[in-house]
């Protein structure tokens, strides 16, 4: 069973995700910094979910610790901050992904899933499937009724990253870190770019129609729409 500390100073969030994890995962809440770093020492976790916002030793203490430790966890950053230097100052220090309050508790649970399979704390398939469209991470091919997309090193990750993330919504921000880097100098509409591209590359099928846009928001691909 996997193991999450959480790390959350807001009651009534930590109750809710405490709830939502607990019938499959083993999960133990803290409230502030400095008991998470007692935990860290005390226990292995397979993941921390963690708020940066912390009273007394705030979350990227938290984060310098297991940085500075070595520890074999993954760590999802909760935060209310938007701005890029908190973004990359937690990236910096190891963080493996973050999501902004409000979320969902299903994209949560994506993003730690998609962070334990990176680590190989669980098996990560080599297969994924959208209808008849079936994607080879070990190749990092894709097709659609048999039929190979022409898809290059970034259109590839930018299909694979929906693909593990299908159903959720995206924002630009995540995808352009997650195809092109935190550290990129590109411009986050060059995801704008991408996306159109793919979406040419989709149409021949009939597939480009899944891929939706949330004006204003970012991305989802949804393989119920037209059903």
């Amino acid at each position: 069973m996997i193991k999450i500390l959480l790390v959350e100073d807001n009651i009534e969030i930590s109750k809710n995700i405490v709830a939502y994890f607990k019938n499959d995962s083993y999960i133990e809440a803290v409230y502030d910094g400095g008991d998470a770093i007692e935990y860290l020492n005390a226990y292995d976790y397979d993941v921390v979910i963690l708020d940066l916002m912390l009273p007394e030793v705030d979350g990227m203490s938290v984060l310098n610790y297991i940085s500075k430790k070595a520890l074999n966890t993954g760590v999802i950053v909760l935060t209310a901050k938007e701005e890029l230097g908190d973004k990359l100052k937690a990236f910096n220090l190891g963080a493996n992904d973050y999501l902004t309050k409000p979320f969902f508790m299903e994209e949560l649970k994506v993003r730690i899933n998609a962070i334990l399979k990176s680590m190989g704390k669980i098996k990560k398939p080599n297969f994924l499937e959208v209808k008849n469209m079936h994607i080879d991470m070990k190749t990092k091919t894709a097709y659609i009724n048999d039929e190979p997309l022409e898809l290059n090193e970034k259109l590839y990750r930018l299909l694979e990253y929906l693909t593990i993330n299908k159903g959720v919504l995206l924002f630009k921000e995540q995808i352009f870190d997650s195809i092109c880097g935190y550290d990129s100098d590109a411009s986050t509409e060059i995801i704008e770019v991408y996306m159109s591209r793919l979406r040419k590359q989709l149409a021949p099928f009939g597939y480009d129609k899944y891929v939706v846009t949330k004006r204003g928001m970012g991305y989802i691909l949804d393989e119920n729409v037209g059903d």
